[in-house]
């Protein structure tokens, strides 16, 4: 909490916004920094990887060579590069820091209404607010050209969602403190909570967006993976999706070593919750293998039960390193990787999970941080290669929408919101910027099925 009245005015901190545009303009964001002469993407992938399980590390190259949006989603380290050579404001924000299209979805708040926000903070910090901006445009160019959209269209789908974000975060800075913290995109109140921003036939589409992923629910992806039998019940072995800790790979952990991290992970709980999982009793792990860009960080799933077999809770412990926007911009965290990512999903999430926590475990000098939380909980995802043009459109805007919510809850929407004014010229500049990255994602992809074909990189 700050005293006095110094920045208590809201036009007040909207001017000191404008101001910025003196030190970094808007058109100046459009630029796509060059890198410099000998710069090896796969070479900076394969680093990456020093520090990941090796025998993961061709499943997720294949991953990444899918698709160039698959690849986009494992490389956030290269545009994070390319961020910091990049012009950048000093309105810094906790981030998402890998705010791409996937990187949105469906979970059950507290209250067990079915919310869209994003979900996935490995690479969380503080940092500039268009970082994440340019992350999520980019990935929907990327995804836009992927479909065989023209280039007026993916033109249309980029400047939709950056209009999206400066009027929502202008609407944000209006509100007071409270109504910022408590705004959260609610499935059966979306059409309503984003009237003022859609017309008729957009709240359609998104309400047919919104169709296709309220369908799951979590005792659904139980049965896929909880196996009972007379020996009890266990998780089911389903390489590589989920594959048993009976033995150590590479510098993997066990499961005794999940089960201790289970354990001490609860002190970093509210009572109420240390309470909640004192009522259940960890049964089975597994190694768990999800998305593109984690593949390779260690990844657990514990299996455990309440009131009798047939009450379980599944909790995912996953590792958290160096995020990549530390690492681009010479920055060392003052917390331990797992606190950061929690740190930042409490921040930047309207309703985090009651169970989000982290910890850490081994001697000091090899210390491997981890953060926990619940594996399902009605979460859900769209599949973005069935979007036609104005689905994209309409989900862009959505995602464009949550993600300056996230950003408003640190406090700058004012600031943010005089700096990108009312006009078309920032929006402009992120469709600018994303059309040149998409290019240079392609770029990157070729080279890294080069990579694989020269036999640099293994891949399965």
């Amino acid at each position: 909490m700050t005293s006095g009245r110094s920045d208590s005015n809201v036009e007040g901190r909207k001017a000191k916004g404008r101001g910025v545009r003196e030190r970094t303009s808007r058109q100046s964001l459009g630029h796509l920094a060059e890198r410099p002469v000998g710069y090896d993407a796969v070479a900076q992938l394969i680093n990456q990887g020093v520090h990941r399980v090796a025998s993961l590390l061709p499943l997720r190259y294949e991953r990444m060579l899918e698709s160039p949006l698959a690849f986009y989603r494992g490389s956030a380290l290269l545009m994070a590069d390319d961020l910091a050579r990049g012009a950048s404001t000093d309105l810094e924000v906790q981030i998402c820091g890998d705010a791409h299209l996937s990187n949105f979805g469906v979970f059950s708040s507290p209250e067990r209404q079915l919310v869209f926000d994003v979900n996935d903070f490995d690479e969380t910090e503080v940092g500039p607010f268009e970082w994440d901006v340019k992350r999520l445009i980019s990935s929907l160019v990327i995804s836009s050209e992927q479909l065989g959209h023209r280039t007026k269209q993916q033109e249309n789908i980029a400047l939709s969602a950056a209009g999206e974000y400066r009027t929502a975060m202008a609407a944000f800075a209006a509100q007071s403190r409270l109504e910022v913290w408590y705004a959260t995109l609610d499935l059966d109140l979306a059409i309503k909570e984003l009237r003022g921003f859609f017309s008729d036939s957009a709240r359609e589409r998104i309400d047919d967006i919104f169709r296709r992923v309220k369908d799951t629910n979590t005792l659904t992806a139980f049965s896929k993976v909880v196996a009972y039998s007379k020996g009890g019940v266990t998780i089911r072995n389903n390489p590589p999706h989920f594959t048993p800790l009976d033995a150590k790979v590479d510098d993997s952990i066990g499961n005794d070593d999940a089960y201790e991290i289970v354990r001490e992970y609860v002190k970093t709980l509210s009572s109420d919750r240390q309470v909640l999982l004192s009522q259940y009793v960890a049964r089975d792990a597994a190694r768990h293998v999800v998305g593109v860009g984690s593949v390779g960080t260690e990844c657990l799933a514990v299996l455990l039960t309440g009131r009798d077999d047939h009450d379980p809770l599944l909790l995912q412990i996953k590792e958290a390193q160096t995020s990549v926007i530390a690492q681009a911009r010479g920055l060392t965290s003052s917390y331990a990787p797992g606190e950061r990512v929690v740190r930042g999903q409490r921040l930047m999430q309207a309703t985090p999970d009651v169970l989000l926590g982290w910890q850490s475990i081994g001697p000091l000098k090899k210390r491997r941080s981890f953060y926990v939380r619940q594996l399902y909980d009605n979460k859900a995802s769209v599949n973005v290669e069935q979007l036609n043009e104005p689905l994209l459109v309409a989900y862009g805007r959505i995602c464009a929408w949550t993600l300056a919510r996230a950003h408003a809850r640190s406090g700058f929407s004012a600031q943010i919101a005089g700096y990108l004014g009312k006009g078309s010229r920032f929006d402009e500049a992120m469709a600018e910027f994303a059309r040149g990255y998409a290019k240079r994602n392609m770029k990157d992809y070729e080279a890294l099925k080069k990579a694989v074909q020269e036999g640099r990189v293994v891949a399965n």
